[in-house]
């Protein structure tokens, strides 16, 4: 399918100077997927957006073949062929760890993805493809995790991207993350403890659902309360394993991470506030109540003056790349007007 894109898809490989010696000593060589559309090479200059994926999956899972349906990037060349959006190029970047993500910010117990994203991967596609290297032109969007990634970039950088789309983004951690942790306390107790669990993770992923729970726990507990003086792997979980009671002062520090908490402040309102497009959207069946998180994060927008576009669809968390239909032709409208 992607031979016949109206478009092209290149690959970048950079350095990851930021990545070197990070804590879980992954690569820190990685490659950047490029999506430039059609026309870009005659001269003109568009709008980029990053793409970041969800827990478990990387820049290659957005592109996943299929013989049935178009991925997003197909698809969106499609929009753009058929005048449907805005030209904008695309931009893949690989943040995964071997803890199945990295939740694309900075932390001590993973590496320095946020500044990875700003400092390497944003100039290094300026600097190689026909952007417009301003950030009234960039924008960021993600799902799940992604989505996550996609408001703290927008949160902790003011003036690195001027628009932004986040579905059913991780927030509103009491929600959403909380009732999670019984399950993971389950999967971590069938696999034999933390330490066993983390020792074959990354030998062949999660085995069930509760595995599933306790591998995002133990990737978010890494990014929000890592313990680096602590033992094998270097976590502070935010309950207790042998009955899954709450841990507040752990907690406390995932807390501290929420989107919903930055957004609270005058800092975070005022980087809402700044954005040309903020779209939120989650599935009225979201399976972890992440149409709680994107109720409330749309709230919080409105109360800072952001220009918030807020969808509620038939759905539940999984099996909804196909919001991408409406969310990047939106952004892409928005830089293109922006800029």
């Amino acid at each position: 399918m992607l031979a016949r894109m109206h478009g092209r898809i290149e690959r970048l490989r950079l350095e990851g100077r930021c990545l070197k010696d990070n804590p879980l000593g992954d690569p820190h060589e990685r490659d950047v997927y490029v999506y430039v559309p059609p026309g870009a090479d005659a001269g003109a200059r568009v709008p980029a957006v990053l793409l970041l994926p969800g827990y478990g999956s990387n820049h290659l899972s957005i592109l996943s073949y299929s013989p049935w349906s178009k991925n997003t990037v197909e698809r969106f060349d499609e929009q753009v062929a058929a005048g449907e959006s805005p030209p904008a190029i695309l931009v893949l970047p690989d943040c995964m760890t071997r803890w199945g993500g990295s939740q694309f910010i900075d932390s001590e117990g993973l590496g320095r993805y946020q500044t990875y994203l700003v400092e390497e991967v944003i100039p290094a596609v300026d600097a190689h493809f026909p952007t417009v290297p301003s950030s009234a032109a960039r924008g960021v969007a993600g799902r799940s995790s992604g989505g996550f990634g996609a408001l703290r970039l927008a949160l902790d950088r003011p003036g690195v991207v001027s628009a932004l789309a986040t579905h059913a983004g991780d927030a509103a951690f009491e929600v959403s993350m909380r009732p999670m942790f019984t399950s993971a306390a389950i999967g971590l107790e069938q696999a034999g403890g933390l330490a066993a669990f983390a020792e074959r993770l990354p030998q062949g992923g999660p085995r069930n659902g509760p595995e599933f729970d306790a591998a995002f726990v133990l990737a978010a507990s890494a990014a929000y309360s890592a313990d680096p003086s602590g033992p094998f792997p270097h976590v502070a979980l935010p309950f207790d394993p042998a009955s899954a009671v709450l841990r507040p002062e752990v907690f406390a520090r995932w807390l501290a991470h929420d989107p919903l908490t930055h957004a609270g402040t005058p800092e975070g309102a005022a980087a809402l506030r700044a954005l040309s497009l903020v779209y939120v959207d989650a599935g009225a069946r979201d399976e972890h109540g992440l149409q709680f998180a994107a109720r409330a994060l749309a709230a919080r927008c409105r109360a800072a003056g952001a220009p918030v576009h807020y969808d509620e669809f038939d759905g539940g968390h999984r099996g909804t790349s196909h919001r991408y239909e409406l969310s990047l032709p939106m952004l892409a409208r928005a830089l293109s007007d922006a800029r």
